[in-house]
């Protein structure tokens, strides 16, 4: 099995045929517009999908190729509120009735204290003991780093991957390339598209009973890249095989 996942940086309805050449089964997908709302060949292209957003315009999407099979998981809003506050952007789901799939795009959200990263940590302590043993996949654009970090605040990145850690699911990057959070060598986002503003925020998590020697991640080429979207594509490949 193969997934991408990229942060498109909008207009996904004029961008979506790029990834096709990858043949991946699993695409997801931060900044795409609603199939359902948009044009006929991306309606057609997305045949087999889940959509989430405020805005038909720009939402998180999980599209599903070659037969393979997408539920939506019953973390219904009920559960994903926290006091009152709806979680943004969360997409949990079933991949061919095995893998838990979580697809991330963490936002503002309109809180004056938890954005961001600061989501992701709220949206764990409601739902991390569903992924314990499970065969899991979290992956999207955290919009966050380690170097980020503030000394005062107990929803760092830091303690995000902590809170993964504990359930036994790791950043597959950082464990492949050996390196620590905020160290990052190969960035995933480019400020403004500008070289000289690089940044390590899009992440691939899998639980331990996933990871083997089979597994590869790459980081796609950001001279290709960079004139579509300000991120890069992540591509997480089963079979070793780029």
């Amino acid at each position: 099995m193969k997934i991408i996942t990229w942060n498109c940086n909008g207009a996904f309805r004029k961008k979506y045929n790029l990834l096709d050449k990858f043949n991946a089964e699993v695409i997801v997908i931060q900044e795409c517009e609603n199939p359902s709302k948009s044009t006929k060949n991306y309606k057609e292209w997305s045949d087999n999908y889940l959509w989430i957003g405020q805005n038909k315009n720009k939402g998180l999407g999980v599209f599903v190729k070659n037969n393979n099979s997408i539920e939506l998981l019953d973390w219904s809003d009920k559960n994903t509120n926290y006091k009152n506050e709806v979680l943004e952007l969360f997409l949990p789901c079933l991949i061919n009735k095995e893998y838990i799939l979580l697809a991330v795009w963490t936002k503002k959200a309109n809180s004056e204290v938890f954005g961001y990263i600061g989501q992701l940590w709220k949206y764990l302590q409601l739902h991390k003991n569903k992924l314990i043993g499970k065969k899991v996949i979290i992956t999207g654009d955290l919009n966050s780093n380690a170097i980020w970090d503030k000394w005062d605040r107990w929803w760092n990145h830091t303690d995000v991957i902590n809170e993964l850690e504990e359930v036994e699911i790791k950043s597959l990057y950082h464990l492949l390339n050996e390196e620590e959070q905020g160290k990052e060598t190969i960035p995933t986002f480019y400020l403004q598209r500008k070289l000289d503003k690089p940044y390590h925020i899009d992440y691939a998590f899998l639980s331990s009973n996933l990871i083997n020697d089979k597994i590869s991640l790459v980081i796609d080429d950001k001279d290709i890249w960079l004139e579509y979207s300000d991120h890069i594509p992540i591509i997480i490949n089963f079979n070793n095989k780029n």
